[in-house]
């Protein structure tokens, strides 16, 4: 369901930077704190296994061709291009999507959009595509078809992962032949190296032991991370980094709830989306939350979004995607880099966020 899929990201304060004259400086613009290529400083990169580097925040495509939830259209396309030029233009380097971003007949239109925008610029960035794990999908060859399928829509494909664990519902024969999939894909060249999503962390130990047996860099490890979210409690962070896995947290926001897209009585335009919000919303402790959200960032003129994006970030310490729906909000979210909340200031979002109900955890979360 489209309902599971929120979360978030983090990094670490002491993240190298990019060395020269693409540094990062804050500027304001339109009332906002944004990054800007003409300053000091960009985003933080992040290393990982593989020899990448990876930016602190990467551009998320879920909404591109998402007609349930975000109820996109072609006539969007052209906006959607000035998000991905105004990720680029300002320190992001890698953007995340899916063979199955689109729905019904739209099904791989982020991945089309996604090559299509690469290929008429000349922006430098990692592409990485999650691969679902459909029922159909039962052998190694399965995934290798779909990562050629991926290839097709974008030209290259830098990171291939796989999009779930079948072992979330007792599938882990289909498990096991699709990890043999995504290293069959390695070994061919047909990608860079090898991601994972929604891996909780007795899963994540396992199948990072099978990539290491075959000496295929896995990269990252996306899991639903923000204030709100229930797998934020479940360990997983710590064994990222434990095993050298980069954390990626995905709908850090919750689907904008934290960024004080809604207020109380408020509903959004989307059915779904009114359907998590309305008890969310309804709650005096997720209005603690807000409120303090708030008041941080009023204390440090940003804007709530780039207060609970780097809460993730800083309480994290790995990356985050992020989508926009126009360049406003991509510099937005881009201004939640090159900053750390403190000590005192994260403890009472931790507080809060504790205090406040959570959103269901993603039914394809494995443990």
């Amino acid at each position: 369901s489209a309902l599971f899929f929120l979360g978030c990201v983090m990094a670490p304060r002491d993240a190298p930077w990019p060395r020269g004259p693409a540094r990062r400086t804050v500027a304001v613009a339109a009332g906002l704190a944004v990054a800007s290529c003409s300053g000091e400083v960009l985003v933080p990169l992040l290393s990982t296994k593989g020899g990448f580097k990876l930016s602190q925040l990467g551009g998320g495509t879920w909404q591109w061709g998402n007609k349930l939830l975000w109820g996109y259209d072609t006539k969007q396309d052209a906006t959607l291009k000035e998000v991905f030029q105004t990720f680029t233009a300002n320190g992001a380097n890698w953007f995340d999507t899916g063979d199955s971003y689109g729905t019904g007949e739209l099904e791989g239109r982020a991945e089309e959009l996604l090559g299509q925008f690469v290929k008429e610029g000349d922006a430098d960035v990692l592409l990485a595509t999650k691969l679902a794990a459909y029922p159909w999908r039962l052998t190694p060859e399965s995934m290798v078809e779909a990562v050629r399928g991926s290839l097709g829509r974008m030209g290259r494909v830098d990171i291939a992962q796989m999009h779930w664990s079948p072992k979330s519902y007792g599938f882990g024969f289909q498990e096991d032949m699709l990890l043999d999939g995504l290293c069959r894909c390695y070994d061919a060249g047909l990608c860079r190296a090898v991601g994972l999503s929604n891996f909780g962390p007795k899963n994540l130990r396992r199948a990072a032991a099978i990539f290491d047996a075959r000496s295929v860099p896995l990269v990252l490890n996306q899991v639903q991370y923000s204030l709100l979210s229930v797998e934020r409690e479940s360990g997983v962070a710590e064994v990222c980094k434990e095993l050298g896995v980069r954390l990626v947290a995905y709908s850090p926001l919750c689907l904008g709830l934290l960024a004080g897209r809604y207020k109380e009585g408020a509903k959004p335009d989307n059915f779904l989306r009114s359907l998590l919000f309305t008890s969310l919303l309804s709650n005096k402790d997720t209005q603690n939350l807000l409120s303090l959200l708030q008041e941080i960032g009023a204390t440090r003129n940003k804007t709530m979004a780039q207060v609970a994006l780097n809460f993730a970030l800083t309480e994290g310490q790995g990356a985050a995607i992020v989508g926009a729906r126009n360049g406003r909000q991509a510099l937005e979210n881009l201004g939640a880099c090159g900053w750390s909340l403190e000590e005192g200031e994260l403890k009472a979002l931790q507080v809060a966020a504790r205090k406040a109900p959570k959103t269901q955890k993603n039914a394809f979360f494995s443990d």
